[in-house]
């Protein structure tokens, strides 16, 4: 079974950063996408970011030229750098993985964080 864990920040003012980091364990025997999205208060859960395995890119709208998501596929680990933060960035953050364990692929998401952005 695939487990994410979720470690970093969560507690910035606005024009300031944040990186949080996202790691795979258990039994981990190929990676492909991972992500980032995100969830306010009465909203739904909406995508962040997301890389793919062989590393190309999405990003929101909303985070393009501010936020930039990388992996390291040596340690299962997908980062979020967030830059120039904003309050409307305020939300609790997701990390996201469609990992193989050896018997099927599964999607996996990590626990959720709050991240709050104070103007």
């Amino acid at each position: 079974q695939v487990r994410l864990v979720e470690s970093g920040g969560g507690l910035a003012q606005a024009g300031g950063s944040l990186r949080r980091t996202c790691t795979a364990s258990g039994i981990v025997l190929g990676i492909g996408a991972m992500g980032w999205y995100r969830q306010a208060p009465g909203k739904q859960r909406d995508m962040v970011a997301t890389i793919t395995g062989g590393e190309t890119t999405n990003y929101a709208d909303s985070v393009k030229g501010r936020f930039t998501i990388s992996r390291d596929n040596a340690k299962n680990t997908v980062y979020l750098q967030m830059n120039s933060l904003k309050p409307e960035d305020t939300a609790v953050y997701y990390c996201f993985a469609r990992a193989y364990d050896g018997v099927r692929w599964s999607d996996t998401w990590g626990q959720g964080t709050q991240v709050t952005v104070s103007s």
